[in-house]
Parts: structure tokens; C-alpha cells; sequence
């Protein structure tokens, strides 16, 4: 595995190159996460991003909530209440995500820090960075009509999906079981996570099992292949993200 904030920086500095090529009224358009523009995504990377320097010192259990709002509806109200032009926008992001990684960097390795759910050590935490700003690069890309290039840095998605798996069977009340993936990487490459001998196995490409994981493409419109007595189960509950 190479260097998680060198990776995190290069999927920003994708993003960013994406970004700065946009007009007006594409940063205004419709992105493909439900009710927000492609400048209101930014706008809540931005924010999430603002969240890391906070964090450093707060390693209580308690996630993001306000009141009794779901993490997502708490996301939901800071878009609502802070969107602006897609200039300051735009400002607004690359100055947090600088910020935010020099804090991943300059972080205790072994501290883990606040976040959504739970707290989690530095690398992770990056690690969950890298899937957020690719998935939602994908929201702002796709319904653009541009080419955003899986990289190999997809390894740390499929990581975190297969690494996640008990914890997203725990949520559906489902007991569980090993599972062994074994995907094709964007550059040609066979990553391999968990036991080969698992009875549950997954195989397709890593471009299709992070999409599924980021709920970015349905299972059953994918060509990854499951076997097994998870085999439906596992599909399902992938999930690139920590609530």
C-alpha cells in the first residue's frame, strides 16, 4: 500500500482538475446525489473537510448528530444553511483540503479522531477521505458527461468495503461470515482481501465493487460475482462509508 495521504492529496488534486474546468452553469447543474447541485457537493466536502481540524483533539464515541437528526440529515442542514456561489465554493474546499490532509499528516497515528460514526485512527480516516471525494466526484462527473479515470487508488475503497463487512452485516442483523474478494484492478493487477478458503467469494472488477459498496451501481446491474451462503447478503451490504 503506498502512502494513504499522498493518495488522499492525488484524489483531491483529480477532483480539483475537474472542478477548475467547469463553467458557471455546470457547478449550478444537478449532480447525481438526490437534491443537490454540483456546487452543494463540494460545498459538503468542504465542510466534512473543515470537520478534520476539529477533530484532532475530540476522541469521544459520540458521531454527528444534530439534535436527533441522522448523520445524513445532519449533513443535509449544513448544505441547506451555507450554500453560496460556486466561486467561494470552490475556495472554500481547496483551503479545507489542504488543511485537512497537513492535520491527517501531522496527526498521533495510534489517536483516533472524531468522526460520523465512531472515532478512527488517522489513516483510516483518510482512507474513508479517498472514498467520499471519489464517489462524489463520480456524482458531479457522471451526470456531466466526463471522464473521471479509475486509478489504482481504488485499492483503499475495496479495502475499506471488504475490511467493513461485519460491521455492515451487524447492521442488517446478519451473523457473520468470512468473505474473500478477489478483484482486477484498474491497471490490470489481482488484489486479493480475506481468506482465499472463505465459503462466501466475490470476484469481479474493483471498479464495479466500489461502485456497489458507494451504492454508485446496483449489484445486479454489475458483472462482479458472488458464490456462496453470504453470497446475496454481501452485495447488498457493502458500503465504502462509515455510517
Amino acid at each position: 500500500m503506498t502512502d494513504i495521504f499522498g493518495d488522499l492529496e492525488a484524489e483531491q488534486a483529480q477532483l480539483e482538475a475537474m472542478l477548475d474546468s467547469l463553467s458557471e452553469a455546470q457547478w449550478l447543474s444537478p449532480s447525481d446525489a438526490p437534491g443537490w447541485s454540483v456546487a452543494d457537493v463540494v460545498l459538503h466536502l468542504a465542510q466534512t473537510e473543515e470537520a478534520i481540524p476539529r477533530s484532532a483533539g475530540a476522541a469521544d464515541e459520540a458521531g454527528w448528530r444534530d439534535g436527533d437528526d441522522s448523520v445524513d440529515g445532519t449533513m443535509e442542514s449544513w448544505v441547506r444553511q451555507e450554500r453560496s456561489t460556486p466561486v467561494e465554493v470552490f475556495e472554500r474546499w481547496k483551503s479545507a483540503r489542504r488543511a485537512a490532509v497537513a492535520t491527517l499528516r501531522a496527526a498521533d497515528p495510534d489517536r483516533k479522531m472524531r468522526w460520523a460514526a465512531a472515532p478512527l485512527r488517522p489513516a483510516t480516516l483518510a482512507t474513508t477521505r479517498i472514498a467520499e471525494h471519489w464517489a462524489h466526484a463520480l456524482d458531479i462527473a457522471t451526470p456531466l458527461g466526463i471522464d473521471y479515470p479509475d486509478t489504482d487508488r481504488l485499492r483503499h475503497i475495496a479495502w475499506l468495503g471488504h475490511h467493513t463487512l461485519p460491521y455492515a452485516f451487524a447492521l442488517e442483523g446478519i451473523e457473520p461470515q468470512p468473505v474473500h474478494a478477489e478483484l482486477t484492478s484498474p491497471g490490470g493487477a489481482t488484489w486479493s482481501f480475506g481468506d482465499p478458503s472463505a465459503p462466501t467469494q466475490v470476484r469481479g472488477t474493483a471498479a464495479e465493487f466500489c461502485r456497489i459498496g458507494g451504492r454508485r451501481l446496483a449489484p445486479t446491474d454489475s458483472n462482479v460475482v458472488a458464490t456462496g451462503p453470504l453470497a446475496v447478503e454481501t452485495l447488498r451490504v457493502l458500503r465504502n462509508y462509515a455510517f
